[in-house]
């Protein structure tokens, strides 16, 4: 099997730029034929260019979406980054019900870029904690429809859960017993809060409704600056007025987006 060549790297890059909005950098060669070597082996290709036009051709839908999903995976936890979800317990959930924006409805919280799942399921536990049987939505999305799948699952490794605050890890998982040592569960009622679905950020976003809150953490970090601009753009009319904007701590909005008012690094609140 040939080594993936500059000419073969430039080719993925442009691709994944054009589907997701991904730019990987030049670092990432190595990174992108780790990822894709497995598939070549079980298709039997020679080369990575083979594997290139299979993804493009009209016929290959069902393989580039597996290719997208190796190329946009991202390694996570449970309770990434506390300090948001101390935000969201102290600052908005705790408020008295009336003072809320509308008693009448659910808190509902969007975890834009879920992965694997950890994310959302850290939100769920956090709503469920706070809001004492009032109603609310988790709704997760991702491009890569393998993550979903594993999310919906809810099955992870032990050390995937090593921030997560022991009453919760006691309250809302199983702990694996037998040939599942070393892994948990997240329970069965927690995992049919939430829902997943498959959103691409680059393009028209689906119908969801408004809502209250959206993660978008560790995301920005992987586009340009126009796709910043433009991911962003789509996701505030999607916020309700006086809803809150999570980003990494290690992102900014800072010359992305003007409307909303930065409440602390990585917070931010649509007016």
């Amino acid at each position: 099997m040939s080594a993936l060549s500059d000419k073969e790297f430039r080719q993925f890059q442009t691709w994944l730029y054009d589907r997701a909005g991904i730019h990987l950098g030049d670092a990432k060669k190595a990174l992108v034929a780790a990822r894709l070597v497995n598939r070549l082996r079980d298709l039997n290709l020679p080369d990575y260019g083979a594997y290139f036009r299979m993804i493009t051709a009209v016929e290959g839908a069902g393989e580039a979406q597996i290719a997208l999903d190796l190329l946009t995976t991202n390694e996570t936890y449970f309770y990434r980054e506390p300090k948001h979800f101390e935000f969201l317990r102290e600052q908005l959930l705790a408020r008295p019900r009336a003072a809320r924006p509308s008693a009448a409805r659910p808190i509902r919280v969007w975890s834009a870029a879920c992965s694997s799942g950890e994310e959302p399921y850290s939100l769920a536990m956090t709503l469920a904690e706070v809001l004492d049987g009032n109603p609310w939505e988790v709704v997760a999305s991702d491009i890569s429809t393998r993550m979903l799948e594993k999310a919906a699952r809810g099955h992870y490794p032990m050390e995937r859960g090593r921030n997560l605050p022991r009453e919760l890890l006691e309250r809302y998982c199983l702990k694996g017993i037998g040939n599942q040592a070393g892994t948990f569960l997240v329970e069965r009622n927690l995992r049919e809060r939430v829902k997943f679905v498959q959103v691409n950020l680059n393009s028209a976003l689906p119908r969801m409704g408004e809502f209250d809150v959206i993660f978008l953490r560790n995301v920005l970090i992987y586009f340009d600056m126009a796709t910043k601009r433009k991911v962003v753009d789509r996701l505030v009319p999607q916020l309700r007025r006086g809803g809150h904007f999570i980003i990494s701590h290690s992102e900014s909005l800072n010359g992305v987006n003007d409307t909303l008012e930065l409440l602390s690094p990585s917070m931010y609140r649509k007016p």
